[in-house]
């Protein structure tokens, strides 16, 4: 297997799913802010222009990361990266979906891009400020549904976990947000993992 990654992206956390199953696996870095998403060799890996993707061994490509994150759970189920019972299922993919589709695209992107939601300057500030709220408001409630619990869903790390590591990464040690302070523990704890260690030490990315 090979991921296409940008380091800090969201592809950090299928990084982390990787080193989790402990199969061998390869990286490929995509250099985003020089445009590389955009250039032939990439778009034949990716036309979508984005990470992650991930080249399979039979030599098909998956893209999105609920699509990754999933292939990999259900093709390496001694790890119960997925919970067994239909209902802890369905409950982590409303997490998933949520962190990855409102959080991370509604939230992040308008702190991050605003422009992609209007071009006039004169609105970026008031844009941003509704990032920040439907962040502050998702990641309340996550909260509440975590209490003192050590990972989301059931007794271990699952893939809804992986999709919040990486979006806590953004929250707390790129954009300096406050969250909850069960979260913070949360990811401090998901931070000390010899597999997060690993992974942040592989992209280059330096975290107290």
């Amino acid at each position: 297997m090979k991921l296409f990654y940008a380091p800090g992206a969201c592809s950090l956390g299928i990084h982390l799913l990787l080193e989790e199953i402990g199969k061998p696996y390869e990286l490929a870095r995509v250099d985003l802010a020089s445009g590389a998403q955009y250039e032939a060799e990439y778009l034949r890996v990716n036309p979508k222009s984005k990470v992650p993707a991930l080249l399979r061994d039979d030599g098909s490509v998956l893209t999105e990361y609920p699509a990754i994150a999933t292939w990999l759970a259900k093709s390496n189920p001694e790890k119960n990266l997925i919970p067994a019972d239909l209902d802890g299922e369905v409950r982590m993919m409303e997490l998933v979906e949520y962190i990855v589709g409102t959080l991370h695209a509604q939230g992040f992107g308008r702190i991050f891009r605003p422009a992609k939601f209007c071009e006039n300057e004169a609105e970026h500030a008031a844009i941003r400020e509704a990032g920040k709220a439907i962040i502050n408001k998702g990641l309340a409630q996550i909260a509440e549904g975590l209490g003192d619990r050590p990972f989301l869903i059931g007794d271990g790390l699952t893939i809804a976990d992986s999709a919040l590591f990486y979006f806590l990464f953004w929250i707390i040690d790129r954009a300096g947000m406050e969250v909850p302070a069960n979260l913070k523990a949360y990811y401090e704890a998901l931070k000390a993992r010899p597999t997060a260690r690993k992974v942040f030490a592989d992209e280059g990315i330096n975290v107290a």
